[in-house]
C-alpha cells in the first residue's frame, strides 16, 4: 500500500515537471517570434515631374487618292494589262474595252463626213457655174445668192460631221482605260470577256505615297483636345498639335509619325462625333488603303508622380498604395492614369513630394504592417535560403522615384520621361 502511494506521488511530480517544461518552451518560442525582425520591402521616394499620357483612337487608313476606275463606254473587256497590286503610273493602260456601239458610231461619223464633203463640192460647183451667168445678167443675182447659201450650208454640214467624227474618235479612245494617277491597283472583279457599262467599277487605283488615317472623337473629347493647345482658331490649334503615332493591326508601331491635318466642320448627328484626318508618309508602300490601325495622340502632363503599377493594389473601385511612416505602412488612396508603357502609372492625386511608398510585394502587407527599409546582408541569410540570380539586366526605377537604401547605405535616383509610341 505504501509503495503504491509512493508511485502515485512520483507520477504526479513527473507530470508537473513535464508540463512546466512544455510551458517554458512555448513561452520561449513566443518570445523568439515577437523578437523576429520586420521583413524587408523595397521602397522609393516619389518626386514630381512630367509624364506623357496618350489617347488611342481606332482609325481607318485610306490612300491620298482612292480613285474608282470605270469605263466611259459600254462593251466587253477585251484585254487586261495589269494585275491586282501592280504599281502603275499616270496614263498607263489598264483595260481594253471592245465596244461595238463605239465602232458603229465611228463608222457612221466617217460616212457623214464623206457625204458632207461631197455636198460641199457640189455646192461649190454650182456657185462657180452660176457666177459667170449672173455677171452677164443671164440669171439674176438672187439665183446666184441661193447657190451661195447652199454652199455655206454644205460647209456647215461638213464642219458638223467633222466634229461628230472627232467625238467618235475620242469615244473609241476611251476603249483603252488608263490610270489617272500614280498608285497601286486594287481588286479586279471582272475578267476578259465580261460585259461592263459606264457604271461598272473595274478596279481602284490608290495613290499611297502618303496615307490618311481617319478617326473620330465625340464632342467632349474634341473640346478637351482643342483646349490643350494654344491658338485663336481651330487651324492654329491643329498646327500646334504634336505628332501622332500609328499602331498597326499586328500591334507593331509604324516607324513614321504623322500629323493631324483637318477636323470635319460638321458633327455627325447620328453618332455625335467629329472626324479627324492624320497624314502619314508611306515611302515603302507598307500601308495599304482600306486597312485599319490605332492613332495615338500624346498628351504631356506636368507635376505628377510616376510609380510602377506593381506598387498599387485595388479595393472596390479604388487604387491604393502603401506609404511608409516610420517603420510601418499605411494605405493611401490615389488617382492614377496609365502611361503608354503599360507598366507605369501617373499619380495625379493622393501623394505628396517626398512620400516614400512600397514598390513591390504589396500583396503580403496590411495596414500597419512593420517593415524594414534595409535589405539583409548575404551572410545573415538563414540556412537554406535561396538568393535570386539575375543575368545581365538591371532594373531602373521609374521616373520620379528615388529608391530605398541599399545595404551600403547609399541611395540611387533615376528620372525618365515615358512616351507612347
Amino acid at each position: 500500500m505504501a509503495n503504491r502511494l509512493i508511485r502515485c506521488v512520483a507520477a504526479v511530480l513527473l507530470a508537473g515537471t513535464v508540463a512546466a517544461g512544455c510551458g517554458s518552451k512555448k513561452k520561449q518560442a513566443a518570445g523568439q517570434q515577437q523578437q523576429a525582425p520586420p521583413q524587408y520591402y523595397p521602397t522609393a521616394v516619389v518626386h514630381e515631374g512630367d509624364a506623357t499620357l496618350a489617347q488611342v483612337f481606332p482609325a481607318t487608313i485610306r490612300g491620298q487618292e482612292d480613285i474608282d476606275i470605270m469605263p466611259r463606254l459600254d462593251g466587253y473587256i477585251q484585254r487586261i494589262f495589269v494585275d491586282e497590286g501592280a504599281v502603275v503610273k499616270k496614263g498607263q493602260p489598264l483595260f481594253s474595252i471592245d465596244s461595238p456601239s463605239a465602232v458603229q458610231g465611228l463608222q457612221s461619223a466617217q460616212a457623214s463626213v464623206t457625204t458632207a464633203e461631197a455636198n460641199l463640192n457640189t455646192a461649190q460647183l454650182n456657185v462657180n457655174r452660176m457666177q459667170p451667168l449672173a455677171e452677164q445678167n443671164i440669171i439674176s443675182n438672187v439665183q446666184l445668192e441661193t447657190y451661195r447659201n447652199q454652199y455655206e450650208s454644205a460647209l456647215a454640214s461638213l464642219q458638223s460631221a467633222q466634229a461628230t467624227l472627232q467625238q467618235a474618235r475620242t469615244t473609241m479612245g476611251w476603249a483603252t482605260v488608263t490610270s489617272p494617277v500614280d498608285g497601286v491597283v486594287g481588286e479586279i472583279p471582272y475578267r476578259q470577256g465580261s460585259l461592263v457599262t459606264s457604271a461598272t467599277v473595274l478596279t481602284t487605283v490608290a495613290n499611297i505615297a502618303n496615307v490618311y488615317a481617319y478617326f473620330s472623337l465625340n464632342e467632349k473629347e474634341l473640346l478637351e483636345l482643342l483646349g490643350r493647345y494654344d491658338g485663336d482658331t481651330q487651324q492654329e490649334k491643329i498646327d500646334n498639335m504634336p505628332e501622332v503615332t500609328l499602331t498597326l493591326a499586328d500591334g507593331s508601331v509604324y516607324p513614321f509619325t504623322g500629323r493631324i491635318e483637318t477636323i470635319s466642320g460638321v458633327v455627325n448627328t447620328a453618332t455625335g462625333s467629329a472626324s479627324l484626318r492624320a497624314e502619314f508618309p508611306n515611302p515603302d508602300g507598307t500601308l495599304r488603303s482600306g486597312t485599319s490601325g490605332k492613332v495615338t495622340v500624346p498628351d504631356t502632363v506636368h507635376d505628377v508622380f510616376t510609380i510602377p503599377q506593381r506598387a498599387t493594389f485595388s479595393q472596390l473601385d479604388k487604387t491604393l498604395v502603401y506609404k511608409v511612416q516610420g517603420d510601418s505602412v499605411v494605405q493611401a488612396i490615389i488617382t492614377v492614369e496609365a502611361l503608354p508603357d503599360g507598366q507605369t502609372y501617373a499619380v495625379t492625386e493622393g501623394l505628396q513630394e517626398g512620400d516614400r511608398i512600397v514598390t513591390d510585394g504589396v500583396a503580403t502587407l496590411h495596414n500597419g504592417s512593420k517593415i524594414s527599409l534595409t535589405p539583409p546582408a548575404r551572410d545573415s541569410l538563414p540556412a537554406g535560403s535561396v538568393t535570386a540570380q539575375t543575368t545581365g539586366s538591371v532594373t531602373t526605377p521609374p521616373s520620379g522615384l528615388e529608391t530605398g537604401q541599399t545595404s551600403g547605405g547609399n541611395s540611387r535616383s533615376a528620372t525618365a520621361e515615358r512616351s507612347r509610341k
